[in-house]
């Protein structure tokens, strides 16, 4: 939900460099909130984690300023990597009534250069276990504010590839990559080839897998006693084609209740998550309400490791069967600071831990779940600036499946659209050097 001052008020930039000074422009956009050039208004900004040498809660930066054209400019120099409150008031006002509030972010070098952008690496079509077309999928997560996906039946590549083709005429933002589940035979762990160039799957009938997995099985001498090696011998063939494939392979669901026990032994959770022979944690997954104890589990248990000095990167994916069933589609999700949503930037940021997975429940406030820095972030972006990226996808995602349901005039429409969601973040970023 857009908050009311972020639909009255035009504010930019929102997200500025620590260190630096920057203008922030406050335009009212209604007739009910417009700001009186004879009028002067009182600007307060507060670090909300506090400045240097700040040693009362009350120590704030305020100033007395008249607008120019119906604008507010304010220059400050956000001097550190934190969330900004800033308050306008009437000077007249004796009560000191706030009249706006807004929050700005100030971001290191390193994620002010970076872009949030939101995805599911883990969903099912109609040609496994969901319900609908390849291609409804991709248009219905447009609609709900995705800027990447990919389809991921069980055993199949094909229907992401499907997915791709739907829309390979058309201008759009979204950007739809191949995947798929990947089960290899006599293994219980479930793992995602996100953006590989080739599929496992139709490799697992051949001699050519067997024997290697054979080869590596024999390199294992160092396994627990009685461990079976085949599973993990397994586990480490399949990342490893994944990698080759210019892929991202997940480790997935690890705490998921099947059948009254996990589904991967944890012995082989154990192992895996020890030696990380995958690429990304599946921190948030797509669990019912019922069952949201695994995911509880999981983040748990990624702590855990970080404190014994783990380096894992994490997403959150939907693994929905569904667009429409109104469940876990669009409840989880990741979002990837990466310099652009190509394929390798997309991959190079998560693995390089800038991402995060979100759970989104419907009528829960949303929480991001990964490196602490990043968290902080993502939970501004998930309030201030992500509801106003997610309405501009609506439209978009409409038609998109109008367009696969064949209406002729939906590729028009859609190709005037295409690039408001990167316009509003160059809008909102400062472009100050």
């Amino acid at each position: 939900m857009i908050r009311k001052e972020n639909r009255y008020y035009d504010v930019y930039p929102r997200i500025v460099r620590a260190g630096h000074e920057a203008t922030i422009h406050i335009r009212p956009l209604y007739g009910h909130c417009r700001f009186d050039d004879d009028q002067t208004y009182v600007v307060t900004i507060l670090p909300t984690e506090g400045s240097i040498g700040q040693s009362t809660w009350s120590d704030h930066w305020e100033a007395s300023l008249r607008p120019s054209g119906g604008f507010l400019q304010v220059r400050y120099p956000f001097e550190g990597e934190q969330e900004y409150a800033l308050l306008v008031r009437a000077a007249d006002d004796e009560r000191r009534a706030v009249l706006a509030e807004f929050r700005l972010y100030a971001l290191e070098n390193d994620l002010y250069h970076r872009r949030p952008f939101k995805g599911d690496l883990h969903i099912h079509s109609a040609y496994s276990d969901g319900w609908e077309s390849p291609a409804y999928v991709a248009g219905a997560s447009r609609r709900i504010g995705l800027d990447f996906v990919a389809v991921t039946d069980h055993r199949q590549y094909a229907p992401s590839l499907e997915a791709m083709r739907a829309y390979e005429d058309v201008e759009i933002d979204l950007r739809i990559y191949p995947g798929e589940e990947v089960h290899p035979p006599g293994n219980p762990v479930h793992i995602i080839n996100f953006g590989g160039r080739w599929s496992l799957n139709e490799q697992f009938a051949t001699e050519a897998y067997r024997a290697e997995v054979s080869a590596l099985e024999a390199t294992l001498t160092d396994l627990p006693p009685g461990v079976d090696r085949y599973p993990y011998a397994s586990c480490l063939w399949c990342y490893d084609q994944i990698r080759q494939a210019g892929g991202l392979g997940l480790f997935c669901h690890p705490y998921w209740l099947s059948r009254h026990r996990y589904d991967v032994p944890l012995y082989l959770t154990d192992l895996i998550l020890e030696r990380q022979p995958y690429d990304a944690l599946e921190l948030i997954g797509g669990y019912h309400r019922f069952e949201i104890e695994s995911n509880a589990l999981q983040v748990a248990r990624y702590h855990d490791e970080r404190v014994r000095g783990k380096r894992i990167p994490v997403v959150g994916v939907s693994d929905g069967h569904g667009c429409e069933r109104g469940e876990l589609f669009g409840w989880f999700y990741t979002i990837a600071f990466a310099p652009s949503s190509d394929l390798p930037d997309l991959i190079e940021s998560i693995v390089d831990l800038y991402s995060v997975a979100v759970e989104a429940l419907p009528g829960e406030t949303a929480r991001a779940f990964g490196p602490f820095r990043l968290v902080k972030y993502a939970q501004f972006l998930l309030r201030e600036i992500l509801p106003q990226h997610d309405e501009l996808c609506v439209e978009e995602g409409r038609l998109m499946l109008a367009h696969a349901a064949g209406d002729m005039r939906a590729a028009a429409a859609l190709r005037a659209l295409k690039g408001r969601t990167p316009a509003l973040y160059d809008h909102l970023w400062d472009p100050g050097k």
